[in-house]
């Protein structure tokens, strides 16, 4: 088992920028493939980026281009670099474990509070 935290979220001005850290503890975080997901009110949680333990990455379609996810295995830690922010990028942020199979990623564990992303003028 894995134990997550994520941090990093704020509130920020469209256009701007924010990085999300999500740190890992309890287990090898170096052999475990991890996503990004993102939930609005009322909506289903989104798979918004996602890094295998090869370091190949998926970003979904909403995001391309302005997104980007790495992680550091030294430190247990996984990122999201976020640019170009858009008010419709408010919502709530969760990074957890994922499993990988036929190109289908499925969270994978608890998901923990999650760190609130706010755009706006």
């Amino acid at each position: 088992q894995v134990g997550l935290v994520e941090s990093g979220g704020g509130l920020v001005q469209p256009g701007g920028s924010l990085r999300l850290s999500c740190a890992a503890s309890g287990s090898i975080f170096s052999v475990y493939h991890m996503g990004w997901y993102r939930q609005a009110p009322g909506l289903q949680r989104e798979l918004v980026a996602t890094i295998l333990t090869t370091g190949s990455t998926t970003i979904a379609d909403s995001v391309k281009g302005r997104f980007t996810i790495s992680r550091d295995n030294a430190k247990n830690t996984v990122f999201l670099q976020m640019n170009s922010l858009k008010p419709e990028d408010t919502t709530v942020y969760y990074c957890i474990r994922v499993s990988y199979f036929r190109n289908n990623f499925t969270p994978v564990g608890s998901w923990g509070q999650g760190t609130q992303v706010t755009v706006s003028s």
